[in-house]
């Protein structure tokens, strides 16, 4: 906790976290890497006094981050179906068909546009990771392995790919240049489009204490405020907003240009409510690093207990915010003996930082360890319905926040 008057301070930022030093969240490792020393990044989260956005200070070169990229989307089935329903909803709201053409900013491995796709609605993927690219093309998802700008906006829309929806989920959190990417936006739309933009909410990682989902990728953290400020300064404007549970609490902002913007009831709302907690004044955050602190002692006390009393632990989800809460809490070998994961591209290598080895669910049966700390906590339900064999034999799974517990 700081005590005293800092740099940050004097620079116009207020200290919020600091994580340490740690390693690349999605930075998997190979079995012949093991040896070598990985490259660690100091993990600080400040406020913005000048603008009100919570964000990190390191920022890793997009194409270190990127390129080759560890996350598939369409391994959680609770997204997916998440992606069907809005599909279905926007295909009928917008009057989509083969006139139209749907972008996806970030797209991944075409978990989104395959729903479009499917329905004979032109689409277009946008995304730098030339591994999961390669996915989403095999998926008959055309994909561009490229970083969403707006420079690109300016060529594909002289090439005659205007949006009639273009999709930036979870990945506004992700770029550097965020007034380059928002003013990409803008300039994409045909008259009338709308953009769909989602990312995690930082007052519920502030109240539910996700620290885990702060990672080098993550380089900002919005609050509906601070989104809606930004979106307005390249003429566009939130016309809705909803929450959702997945990853922990996000948002869903409905954009569009201002002149053809009408707001709904609830973006005035949020406002509302943002403010009576003062989401954009440096108080909403303070304390937040004393409360995880809390955390990590109640969590490594908890598991160092466990493993006193001759129980075997295992680990779910080779996910970013589980080497966040690994190397924060300093938790490795000693006490986890594996982390499982579905993604069979995860399977057979490394955590970074712990090196804990990564190997499929179905170990989970086959070793019966008596406890499974569940590193993918956002997607508890999904995975404890998977894993129903396992608990009925006795195996039981930790949910590490806000607060640890056995269930």
């Amino acid at each position: 906790m700081v005590t005293e008057t800092t740099a940050d301070e004097q620079t116009g930022f207020a200290f919020v976290l600091d994580l340490g030093c740690t390693p690349l969240a999605n930075r998997i490792l190979r079995r012949d890497e093991l040896q070598q020393p990985a490259p660690v990044f100091p993990l600080r989260l400040v406020f913005c006094r000048a603008c009100g956005l919570l964000q990190i200070t390191e920022t890793v070169p997009p194409e270190t981050l990127f390129r080759q990229y560890a996350y598939f989307s369409s391994f959680s089935e609770t997204r997916l179906q998440s992606c069907r329903v809005l599909a279905e909803r926007l295909v009928r709201q917008r009057g989509l068909g083969a006139d139209s053409l749907v972008i996806e900013a970030g797209s991944n491995d075409g978990y989104l546009l395959k729903h479009f796709a499917q329905r004979d609605i032109p689409v277009l993927g946008i995304d730098p990771a030339r591994n999961v690219v390669d996915a989403a093309i095999a998926h008959d998802v055309p994909t561009l392995a490229e970083f969403f700008s707006a420079e690109l906006a300016t060529r594909l829309v002289s090439q005659g790919k205007s949006a009639d929806v273009i999709f930036a989920n979870n990945v506004l959190a992700h770029v550097p240049d965020l007034n380059g990417f928002v003013q990409g936006i803008e300039r994409i739309l045909k008259p009338g489009g709308m953009a769909s933009v989602e990312f995690p909410y930082v007052v519920d990682m502030i109240e539910w204490l996700e620290f885990d989902t702060i990672y080098h990728e993550h380089l900002c953290y919005f609050s509906l405020t601070v989104a809606e400020r930004i979106f307005r300064r390249y003429g566009l404007a939130v016309t809705d907003v909803e929450r959702l549970l997945i990853h922990g609490g996000s948002l869903r902002l409905t954009v569009q240009r201002v002149d053809t913007a009408q707001r709904s009831d609830s973006v005035q709302k949020m406002l509302d409510e943002e403010q009576a907690l003062r989401v954009d004044r440096p108080d909403f955050f303070q304390g937040f690093d004393d409360r995880v602190v809390r955390l990590k002692q109640r969590l490594t006390t908890l598991l160092s207990g466990l493993k006193g009393q001759g129980k075997r632990l295992a680990a779910y989800g080779a996910a970013a915010k589980g080497t966040t809460l690994l190397n924060y809490c300093g938790i490795g070998r000693e006490v986890i003996d594996y982390v499982v994961d579905r993604n069979p591209h995860k399977q057979g290598h490394f955590l970074p930082g712990t090196r804990l080895p990564i190997e499929s669910p179905d170990r989970l049966l086959a070793d019966r360890p008596d406890y499974v700390l569940l590193l993918t906590w956002n997607f508890a339900d999904e995975i404890l319905e998977q894993q129903a064999e396992f608990r009925a034999g006795g195996g039981k799974f930790i949910l590490p926040v806000p607060e640890p517990k056995c269930v």
